[in-house]
């Protein structure tokens, strides 16, 4: 249903083209939109009119007109004056209003069906028959992307989101709940992840230059038919989510990137903490002085390599040998070795994980 500011805009419109004074009533009478200085009282005239089988009449110096929607009547249109000019000019704001309303219709019932489509609330014989009535395109390459913000129901966000995608009218942008923004993009053929990334780092830009800052945004896989839309956004949330956990320096996450931290992240917690007990006999990396994790780390980011960590930690080789010697006398495990240096750095991301996981259930 068009709200009445959009009836009253269009009403005012319509008068600064046609100079002729315009009214919206609802089919009981009540005024919903006007251009008249004083708008009367049409409650009885309306009535008649409505009850009575013509499309258009004179009652008491105004052409009355029905508007319908889908052979429903929605409204009553009065405009003042009886000529042949205000004749033409009544039918004219009829067809236009009932395009608005048509267009509306599309407009909330396409909102409708991708938030129902992203849920999986639809049968497949369901979402081909509403996409075809919809005139939405069931074959066409698509991913989903979704933004998360600090705050929740955040105007600024949807705005720049909006305007971002505004040229695109085949993308829909909606929202299932409070806490996420998203986007179903159409892709085109030449178009690739690379492309996806661009897309959302340049978003990420918008967003932070609009004043949304820490907002974190994650695509799921391209998708060729539209019964798939809703993997996509499932792959999207959870890249969201274990970009949070395992990637906190990325604020734009891709599902096909996440490497083992998607794995750890379908893990049943019992699992987790088995794991972590057997490895560390009941202890946790998480315990570990501030010096040792940071040795860790950066031993890893150098991909096991001794002098060139020891530089970057300003630190004597030796130096880093004995930490690494000491941590394989507390933990059994030697980094140096790759079986060991992996089992570490799973262990590691297990209890992120896991941690991860006691945060949200507090």
């Amino acid at each position: 249903m068009i709200s009445n500011q959009i009836l009253q805009s269009t009403l005012d419109g319509l008068k600064g083209i046609t100079r002729t004074e315009l009214c919206v009533c609802d089919i009981e009478g009540n005024v919903v939109a006007t251009t008249f200085d004083e708008a009367g009282d049409y409650g009885l005239a309306v009535s008649a009119f409505v009850s009575s089988p013509a499309e258009s009449q004179v009652i008491q110096g105004y052409q009355f007109f029905k508007i319908f929607d889908e052979n429903q009547l929605e409204y009553i249109l009065l405009a003042k004056g009886t000529g042949e000019d205000v004749y033409m000019q009544g039918k004219m704001a009829v067809f236009h209003i009932q395009g608005l309303l048509v267009a509306y219709k599309e407009r909330f019932d396409r909102d409708n069906f991708i938030k129902n489509l992203l849920l999986d609330n639809l049968l497949l014989v369901d979402i081909y028959n509403r996409a075809k009535k919809l005139h939405i395109d069931i074959n066409a390459r698509r991913t989903v992307f979704v933004i998360e913000t600090p705050n929740e129901n955040d105007s600024v966000a949807l705005e720049c989101t909006k305007e971002f995608f505004t040229a695109k009218s085949k993308d829909f942008i909606t929202a299932v709940d409070e806490k996420m923004i998203i986007i179903v993009k159409e892709v085109r053929p030449e178009e690739s992840y690379e492309e996806m990334e661009k897309i959302g780092q340049t978003l990420l830009a918008a967003l932070t230059e609009a004043g949304v800052v820490d907002a974190h945004i994650a695509y799921g896989t391209i998708v060729g038919e539209i019964k798939e839309v809703s993997r996509s956004y499932k792959e999207a949330k959870m890249a969201l989510d274990v970009g949070k956990i395992f990637y906190e320096e990325k604020n734009v996450v891709a599902y096909n990137n996440l490497g083992i931290g998607r794995l750890i992240y379908q893990l049943p917690i019992s699992l987790c903490r088995m794991f972590i007990k057997e490895i560390f006999d009941g202890k946790s990396p998480s315990n570990m002085d501030e010096e040792t994790l940071t040795t860790i780390n950066k031993f890893f980011e150098n991909n096991l390599n001794v002098s060139e960590t020891s530089r970057q930690l300003y630190i004597h080789r030796n130096t880093l040998v004995y930490r690494l010697d000491k941590l394989q006398k507390s933990t059994g495990l030697d980094l140096r070795v790759f079986d060991d240096a992996i089992t570490f750095k799973i262990a590691l991301m297990v209890v992120k994980y896991m941690t991860y996981i006691e945060s949200m259930d507090k």
